[in-house]
């Protein structure tokens, strides 16, 4: 089977910055506190009327197809990964599909939260091995600060979360040495509350009520220590995982880049693979955590930035809510 390859990467952020003192006009917090715990100093929020998941999605997957030397209307498919689509249903894909200018290819909603990315890159690649499809774009695109509790009670997560989005488009490689050689996917559902929004869903008879929002159970809750715990485990494993599968040592990590989570669970991880800082890419500082969006956003910067060139050793990392986590090692 032939393998694929990342052609063309591309992201996009909205205008709108919200630094840390920002927030502490909204809630019991501060910079330091915010920094100290999370490396966060500023994210982007979308504005209304201008910014939305699937028109974030198209402005990143614009420089992904220029960027391949492709027009959309060359795509095959569309595998689109968010937790906030513009709308409970019909799925963001096809309002992509839609921002584009494209008609009747396929368009896949995957709903893996932070390891959104990388599962959304392993059915592409599928795609594209068995020679169903030849070019298939992957995005990730969030919207979380529409959907975040900006008082004290939410704190702990609010100040987590920005927006923004980020696409990669997939072809054909030319070689089998090249591209993406594996990739790798896992989840336990017996953690699946420790991080995640509970309402509204449709196992409650009224699906949203008064007593919901003023609970503030329509707001995403964490349980930090357990997914600091459980991350910390994972994401070497999984990293490990890739290298192991294609006969190379953490040593031979040209780049990694793994979700922009936490700036200390990316330190942990830098530490725990023996890798110096300049081979691990770290943007959370100016972002925060997008989520699905957080890797493509990273690997694009990476990519623009010069950190990534033709034939390094790229490692894709993440782990999030589900519990889910996976990797991916690319031969650039």
């Amino acid at each position: 089977m032939r393998n694929s390859k990342i052609s063309g990467v591309g992201h996009y952020v909205p205008e709108r910055v919200v630094t840390n003192k920002d927030l502490e006009k909204l809630m019991d917090t501060s910079d330091e506190w915010i920094r100290e715990r999370t490396g966060i100093v500023e994210r982007h929020y979308f504005q209304e009327g201008i910014d939305t998941t699937a028109n974030m999605a198209a402005k990143a997957a614009r420089k992904a197809l220029a960027m391949a030397g492709l027009e959309a209307k060359e795509l095959d498919m569309i595998v689109f990964a968010t937790l906030s689509p513009d709308y409970v249903f019909p799925g963001s894909g096809v309002l992509l599909q839609r921002e584009l200018g494209i008609k009747e290819i396929p368009a896949l909603d995957l709903r893996n939260q932070c390891s959104g990315f990388i599962y959304a890159l392993s059915v592409a690649d599928q795609f594209i091995k068995t020679g169903m499809y030849n070019n298939v774009l992957v995005v990730g695109s969030e919207i979380h600060s529409s959907g975040l509790d900006f008082t004290t009670r939410g704190r702990n997560v609010s100040v987590i979360f920005g927006d923004g989005a980020g696409a990669a488009v997939l072809t054909p490689s030319e070689s089998n040495d090249k591209g993406i050689l594996s990739t790798h996917l896992h989840a336990d559902g017996e953690f699946a509350e420790e991080l995640a929004t509970l309402d509204p869903g449709s196992n409650k008879q009224e699906r949203l009520t008064h007593e919901m929002i003023d609970e503030g159970t329509i707001y995403p809750v964490m349980n930090g220590n357990v997914v600091f715990k459980h991350a910390v485990t994972r994401f070497p494993e999984v990293i490990e995982e890739a290298l192991k599968a294609n006969n190379y040592q953490p040593s031979d990590i040209d780049m990694l880049i793994p979700h922009q989570a936490n700036l200390r669970i990316t330190s942990f991880i830098q530490q725990k693979m023996g890798l110096p800082v300049e081979k691990v890419f770290s943007n959370i500082h100016k972002y925060g955590n997008t989520t699905a969006a957080s890797i493509p956003i990273a690997l694009s910067e990476a990519v623009e930035q010069g950190s990534i060139q033709e034939g390094n050793l790229v490692c894709l990392a993440a782990f999030g809510s589900g519990f889910t986590w996976a990797s991916a090692l690319i031969r650039w």
